[in-house]
């Protein structure tokens, strides 16, 4: 028989990249457009959003190789995760770093157009991204660092619009800020927890921490505690803006989203596939409160 044709170089790297998985970029930059739109009252600038949008396209990517340089000796043992390029070998270590650098580079690029706060806001989240995977064998709930790293999204974003070359963060990044990267927060812990669930038993073989894994039997619970928290938060957020009836209509919508997947999370032996679904569903949740959030903003 053919051997079957080689994969070309550029389409491993877009799965390095995992530009071929959307999902999880998006999910990046969900928080990254909230902060920015209720900044600027529904209304920003279009070339920060643009710089927004391809900021958290090249950082999250950049995350991905970081994780998959890390894991590239752990991902193969792991059925989800063995073809990725790193682990099966596709491309090497050398390539990995080159491709993670030069999209660190492009981030660095971007955040020149950024006043000096909102720069430094991305220069501190470098580390968090990197030291994210080491997170995941030394610390229990290592989803917690990455909700740390989305967090930066909120403020990288809000600081963009509000804080002025000369402005202190005190000043200008108030209480709506903090409940938005609040929210934002928990928000993570609930889908990426959910995420985390179909690996539970691989994970444990290999000695790697998730939350799923330290709460065990109770990870729905936590689950719900983190999205009605989450709702919580959004509510207070939505009350001290004043957005309108559009907002609230869209929260609805996302609790009553939440509480069916906890509803379905509670029941045992649920198909691994539908896990994927749920932090999917997650995707197109955020951008629903996005377009509440830009049309609850106009009075």
């Amino acid at each position: 028989m053919p051997s079957q044709p080689l994969e070309p170089t550029w389409r491993t790297i877009v799965r390095l990249l995992r530009w071929d998985k959307p999902e999880g970029r998006l999910i990046l930059m969900i928080p990254a457009l909230w902060a920015v739109f209720l900044a600027a009252r529904g209304n920003p600038p279009l070339p920060l959003v643009g710089v927004i949008i391809l900021g958290s396209l090249v950082t999250s990517a950049a995350g991905c190789v970081v994780n998959d340089l890390w894991d590239r000796n752990i991902d193969p043992q792991v059925k989800r995760t063995q073809n990725r390029p790193l682990a099966a070998r596709a491309l090497s270590v050398r390539v990995g770093i080159v491709v993670a650098i030069l999209a660190f580079f492009c981030a660095y690029v971007l955040a020149l157009y950024l006043n000096p706060l909102t720069f430094w806001l991305c220069v501190a989240a470098v580390p968090v991204i990197v030291l994210y995977p080491l997170a995941k064998r030394v610390f229990p709930v290592p989803q917690l660092v990455l909700a740390i790293a989305w967090g930066f999204a909120v403020l990288i974003s809000w600081s963009a619009v509000s804080c002025g070359a000369l402005t202190a963060a005190t000043t200008c990044l108030g209480y709506e800020t903090w409940l938005l990267w609040g929210a934002t927060l928990l928000w993570t812990l609930g889908f990426d927890t959910i995420y985390a669930m179909p690996d539970r038993e691989d994970d444990r073989r290999l000695g790697v921490n998730s939350s799923a894994l330290f709460f065990g039997d109770y990870a729905p619970e936590a689950i719900a505690v983190f999205f009605t928290a989450t709702v919580i938060l959004l509510a207070q957020l939505g009350g001290a803006m004043k957005l309108n009836g559009f907002y609230w209509i869209t929260l609805i919508a996302a609790t009553g989203v939440w509480g069916w997947q906890y509803y379905r999370l509670r029941r045992s032996n649920l198909p691994a596939e539908t896990y994927g679904r749920f932090f999917r569903q997650n995707v197109w949740v955020g951008f629903l409160l996005l377009a509440g959030m830009i049309l609850g903003s106009r009075i």
